[in-house]
């Protein structure tokens, strides 16, 4: 990227390879640094970006023709999802000549669950044990060192529970290498079951001017999907201090350019393990547009495009975000907001999806306060009261 171009002009375009919540959450930001943005979407029902720029473009990830199409109404590209592949992506910055972040390359060591955690091994970062299985015998390997249940993944795709199988015996093996594609040659790796007593996350901010580490949180997981999120996390701060170092150091680790999320889990002993990572902004991180200083969807923007990352410090002592998952399938109708309307420091985020599913993510509320469990009870008791 040509550092001396000013993005802070009515004609930057800002590109964004996805639709959904993130990439409009990340175009909130964009809009009031007075940039415009494009979105490249999927063909189907119009994504919640859609509905906040006229500058759609669509098609397939693996569309290089209508990829390009796209570069050439940007300034910048970046990510919302990381389901592209990277070689696609590496093709469509080389022949665009459109600057793309996180950089293909930084893309590319984390882009499978397998590359990501042989990245980060390689730089010195705990990771969760993990082995690359073609076979369902390879399972029965695997728990004969790690022991039963094992949790078996697809290693690029899967998402919120999806794309993931917990093996519990020797039965099950061939039944979970079936159900997740291992006979259709998908790529699987197996890991081992990581009795955990908290779930920990940390989102990145880096680019050359600068690094931002948001503060260690707690993410409580109902049914494989992200359900709470607490700031800080309530353990020891020093566990939080080495969450945070870890972070950092994976981010350095990829040279990563953008924002990045990073998933943990802190075990009985207390050892902190990586689980997971994103390239993006994360559902971890939707309380930061409230809670921090400055938010991950507008340090995402601050990153890719080449301005100072913002600071991470949080404006009060506590914060919980609760997501809002759809309770049945049909037209999205939003409900019973009346007391959250009327709570000081409560705030609701709908996606504009205009299509409800039960258990998808539909918005998420995020309360303010000054102690962590009595904000926790209150924006519990005020997310269970609204109906998606």
């Amino acid at each position: 990227m040509n550092h001396s171009v000013n993005p802070l002009r009515p004609d930057f375009r800002l590109g964004f390879i996805g639709g959904g919540q993130l990439a409009r959450m990340s175009a909130y930001s964009a809009f009031r640094f007075g940039m415009q943005v494009v979105g490249y979407t999927g063909t189907g029902v119009p994504e919640p970006l859609s509905f906040s720029t006229p500058h759609i473009e669509k098609g397939g990830l693996n569309d290089i023709r209508a990829l390009l199409r796209f570069a050439g109404a940007c300034d910048v590209i970046t990510l919302e999802n990381e389901f592209i592949d990277a070689d696609i992506l590496l093709q469509l910055r080389d022949e665009s000549g459109i600057p793309v972040f996180p950089s293909p390359e930084s893309f590319r060591l984390i882009s499978d669950k397998i590359t990501e955690k042989e990245t980060f091994s390689r730089a010195g970062i705990p990771v969760v044990p993990f082995s690359k299985i073609s076979e369902p015998a390879g399972i029965i390997t695997f728990a004969g060192e790690h022991g039963w249940p094992v949790v078996l993944k697809s290693s690029k795709g899967g998402y919120d529970g999806y794309g993931n199988v917990t093996v519990h015996s020797e039965p099950e093996c061939d039944a979970a290498f079936r159900q997740l594609g291992g006979h259709e040659g998908r790529e699987l790796l197996a890991e081992a079951f990581i009795p955990f007593t908290k779930e920990l996350a940390v989102m990145v901010a880096r680019n050359h001017l600068g690094t931002c580490v948001y503060p260690c949180v707690e993410t409580i997981q109902e049914n494989h999907i992200c359900r709470t999120v607490i700031a800080p996390a309530p353990i020891d701060p020093e566990l939080r201090q080495k969450a945070c170092d870890l972070a950092l150091a994976a981010t350095e680790a990829i040279d990563g350019t953008g924002v990045f999320g990073y998933e943990f889990f802190l075990t009985e002993s207390g050892e902190i393990l990586l689980n997971e990572s994103a390239p993006r902004p994360h559902n971890s991180g939707h309380y930061t547009m409230e809670a921090c200083v400055t938010s991950q969807f507008e340090n995402h923007v601050r990153t890719v495009t080449g301005l100072h990352p913002g600071s991470s410090e949080m404006r009060r002592p506590a914060a919980v975000m609760v997501n809002l998952l759809g309770l049945s399938n049909g037209k999205t109708v939003t409900r019973n907001t009346h007391e959250l309307m009327q709570t000081p420091d409560a705030h609701l985020h709908i996606y504009g999806k205009l299509l409800s599913k039960a258990g998808r993510k539909m918005g998420h509320i995020t309360l303010l306060g000054d102690d962590i469990d009595e904000t926790l009870t209150r924006a519990a008791r005020l997310a269970k009261q609204i109906e998606l």
